[in-house]
């Protein structure tokens, strides 16, 4: 249970989804904890699917894995980047995982008997979870994010839930809703009424929102603020405008200058135990939002782009923060360029990679785009340029080097092609069982393992330490029978799990290559803005030096 007093504050979502919900309650887990209150943040995701393992990364952007295996939405990974701290599975739930509970426990007579419904059952689990989250951080505040919009029906159930803990603890709960103030190109005016509408619809649920935070492309003025604080009951001061930003690590920044910190903590009746000092943070921002400091041209070659007629970086999101962290670091700031495998596959000059200071090839599932990614990988190490294989680009990269440099010309991985002569990247065995049961769903090696590091690799000199934990989310693994083949021929397993069994990284060794690393895990879900992750750092300062002699 959580201690008497516990502060909880949900943020919803006014008009349409997409526009900083995530960012807001990042931002307010910030503010709160600078000013000396443990925080947990809560993402409740509406959809039936039990977790985000199974959903299209081209649809719905990034799986983020937690150190505890759970696999998760994106905004998880801003949640813990801004924290600068792991968290918990408690810290996510989806109407799926509720359902789930719900029905086990009818299934278990956990119920007596009774006629299990909607309420108050589904909606006492969404409590009870919610609560429960509250009492394992041990946390003073819960900043609970719903996802969507207040207008989804599936949100009712949720919204209902914080409707209840409201009425039960009136001094404890508040309510935050993000909306968007649009400024229509024919007319060139901000517009309030939708807004105005949003407030309405969740006025009929019971609930008054007791914060709006306005967003925009412009900064809110003054006479829209007076508007929206009377047509929607809300304090004049309690109107936060949330302009179009740079980056989203300056939201922090832009509240603070509002006193949002100060005024939450005045409508919950805490008092500030320290000053905010956000010195270190905005340093970051400012390095980040640099666009004076020389440039680092980097390629990212993946097959996760094509939604329509758009390019989603989302489904790369993590690995794209984690350079923008390093490159902040070495004062620096990285150009970003897709470079789709596919086309790669089909026929475009793998040539065009020579003028990027360095290629990732982040992870995938799929045999999609796959020999599209092989060709960039053996164009940089012949051409010697900066490598980072991340998941399936580690077993790519070691499927590309036992072709071209080990001479098996049928190297492959048994997910693409299960008759492979040379099945260099096999399924682990613990995972053969899974596949034949059609159990897809959460049954991956997933979350943090232990990473021995080999002396005099570049793997030891980047982290610094023999023993390393970083989180996983894999079923296929180098195939141990190729492992000394390998290595013969000059690859270097750096990494391994502690008892050998597993290859966590494979190199070339800096006398043969500037840099060419590939990770079984990924690094990327660690990185935090203000502890970058050590192999990008190590990565960039190589493309920088390739920068350099070019």
């Amino acid at each position: 249970m959580a201690k008497e007093g516990h502060k909880y504050i949900f943020v919803l979502g006014g008009v349409m989804s997409g526009v900083g919900k995530g960012v807001v309650t990042s931002s307010v887990g910030l503010l709160l904890q600078q000013k000396g209150y443990p925080v947990n943040l809560i993402k409740v995701d509406p959809y039936l699917n039990v977790d985000a393992g199974t959903m299209n990364p081209t649809e719905h952007g990034e799986v983020f894995v937690l150190r505890s295996g759970m696999e998760t939405d994106q905004d998880m990974g801003n949640y813990e980047r801004f924290l600068g701290r792991d968290l918990t599975k408690e810290d996510y739930m989806t109407s799926g995982m509720v359902y789930q509970s719900v029905i086990a426990r009818e299934r278990a007579l956990e119920y007596g008997g009774k006629c299990v419904e909607a309420i108050p059952h589904v909606r006492d689990e969404i409590l009870r979870r919610i609560d429960a989250a509250a009492s394992y951080n041990g946390s003073r505040v819960s900043v609970i994010e719903i996802g969507g919009t207040i207008g989804d029906f599936q949100n009712a159930l949720f919204i209902e839930a914080a409707r209840v803990l409201k009425m039960k603890h009136p001094e404890d709960v508040l309510f935050v809703m993000v909306s968007y103030l649009p400024t229509p190109g024919t007319l060139g005016e901000m517009k309030t009424k939708p807004t105005q509408t949003a407030v309405r619809d969740l006025n009929s649920y019971g609930i008054q929102p007791d914060f709006i935070v306005a967003r925009s492309k412009e900064p809110v003025d003054e006479k829209r603020k007076d508007k929206l604080a009377i047509s929607c009951n809300v304090p004049h001061d309690h109107i936060i405008s949330a302009p179009d930003i740079g980056s989203i690590y300056e939201a922090p920044l832009n509240f603070e200058k509002d006193k949002l910190g100060d005024a939450l903590l005045n409508a919950l009746k805490l008092p500030e135990k320290r000053r905010t000092s956000l010195a270190a943070w905005k340093k970051f921002a400012l390095a980040a939002a640099d666009t004076k400091v020389p440039e680092i041209n980097v390629a990212i070659v993946g097959k996760y782009f094509d939604t329509g007629d758009f390019v989603l970086a989302d489904a790369y999101l993590s690995v794209i923060e984690a350079i923008k962290f390093s490159a902040a670091k070495l004062g620096r700031r990285a150009k970003i360029t897709w470079v789709n495998s596919k086309e790669l596959e089909k026929g475009k000059s793998v040539a065009i990679l020579s003028k990027y200071h360095g290629i990732i090839v982040p992870g995938g599932f799929g045999e999609s785009g796959i020999e599209g990614k092989i060709k960039a990988i053996q164009f940089a190490r012949e051409k010697k340029i900066p490598y980072f294989g991340l998941c399936y680009g580690m077993q790519l990269m070691v499927i590309e080097y036992a072709r071209h440099v080990l001479g098996l010309k049928d190297a492959n991985t048994t997910e693409i092609k299960k008759s492979a002569a040379d099945p260099v990247v096999d399924v682990m065995l613990e995972q053969k069982k899974h596949l034949a049961d059609n159990k897809y769903g959460g049954t991956m090696r997933l979350g943090a393992y232990p990473c021995y590091l080999k002396k005099g690799t570049m793997a030891r000199a980047a982290y610094k330490k023999e023993l390393v934990e970083e989180r996983h989310r894999h079923r296929y693994e180098i195939n141990p029978a190729y492992v000394k083949p390998l290595e013969e021929a000059g690859l270097v397993f750096s990494g391994t799990s502690p008892d050998g069994v597993l290859m966590e990284i494979a190199e070339i060794s800096r006398s043969v290559h500037p840099f060419m690393l590939g990770t079984q895990f990924h690094p990327e879900f660690q990185a935090r803005p203000l502890a970058p992750h050590p192999l990008f750092t190590e990565f960039l300062r190589a493309a920088i030096k390739r920068k350099r002699r070019k």
